[in-house]
């Protein structure tokens, strides 16, 4: 159930919030990189730069995911929120290909870093402001079932894990003298980035292709459905059968049969529909639910390859 403060925190807000916590932390991890000369913080600014491109391409999916169903969209336009997510996940591997370069040249040719306390320090600094937004983030996401946020909230965890593996780095470089650890912790970075920009692709692509709801889901939506069916003695009076279910963004749908006795006036039914309808989207919040009624002694069969000719 949504409270008053998730509520507040709607997706455009949250997004708005990962532009601006994107810009300070560029001028952090900038300014450190600028003072020590490491790659590794180097390739955390960049990761940075993804953070701002992302949120703001996020902001304007969620936007259009917003707008109500019109006539060419008469189921809406929540699908939007795929391709923000999908979209970050090719920045990142596109941020990994980058620091990964940069890394390879800085192997073959090490330098000195300078003034790593301050860039230790910004560097923490910048994370700890991710993270808490990654936080916030994942509770929203949650709430509001947004794929959009739930893109940005990972990405930005995975900063946040970057910015501990380029501290550590340096504080070893900073122990050891070991200038090559600085590249290879980037290198490590840019691994890391890569899987989270390969999961991000993945997830957009299933939403695309309507997979189905989640498991807890499609458990709520069978135990309504059970509280419907009747039976007399072996023989079935109220039944339901080819439940298919899909996501769209923040959106839920479920389409079904529900068979009844032919005798039953069509008032009767539509009476009984209406109420299997109201359940499903009581117990499931932003579901749509699509129902038609068959007699009992009726089949429909779907994948027929007939019905492509």
């Amino acid at each position: 159930m949504k409270t008053g403060l998730t509520r507040a925190l709607t997706p455009q807000r949250m997004l708005w919030a990962s532009v601006l916590v994107a810009a300070i932390t560029i001028a952090l991890k900038t300014l450190a990189w600028a003072l020590t000369g490491s790659v590794g913080l180097l390739s955390d600014a960049m990761e940075s730069f993804v953070n701002l491109a992302s949120a703001v391409f996020g902001l304007m999916m969620v936007t259009v995911a917003a707008r109500p169903a019109d006539a060419d969209h008469p189921y809406g336009h929540h699908k939007a929120e795929y391709f923000s997510s999908g979209f970050e996940g090719v920045l990142i591997i596109a941020a990994a290909a980058g620091i990964a370069w940069t890394a390879g040249q800085r192997l073959f040719s090490p330098q000195p870093l300078e003034q790593l306390g301050w860039g230790l320090a910004l560097s923490a600094g910048s994370s700890a402001l991710n993270g808490l937004l990654a936080w916030v983030m994942f509770r929203a996401a949650k709430q509001h079932r947004s794929i959009a946020l739930e893109a940005d909230a990972r990405h930005l965890v995975t900063d946040v894990w970057t910015s501990v593996g380029v501290v550590v780095g340096i504080a070893l470089v900073a122990l050891t003298d070991w200038l090559w650890l600085d590249p290879l912790v980037a290198f490590g970075v840019a691994l890391n980035i890569l899987r989270e920009g390969w999961r991000l692709i993945w997830r957009s692509s299933q939403g695309l292709m309507d997979e189905a709801v989640e498991p807890e889901v499609l458990a709520d939506i069978a135990k309504t459905l059970a509280g419907f069916e009747y039976h007399r003695g072996s023989t079935a009076i109220v039944r339901f059968d080819h439940v298919a279910t899909r996501k769209a963004g923040q959106r839920r749908f479920v389409d079904l049969h529900m068979h009844m006795p032919a005798g039953w006036t069509l008032g009767r039914a539509a009476a009984l529909r209406a109420s299997v309808e109201q359940a499903l989207m009581s117990a499931v919040p932003g579901l749509r639910a699509s129902i038609q009624l068959l007699p009992s002694d009726m089949e429909a069969h779907f994948d027929d390859p007939k019905d492509l000719i």
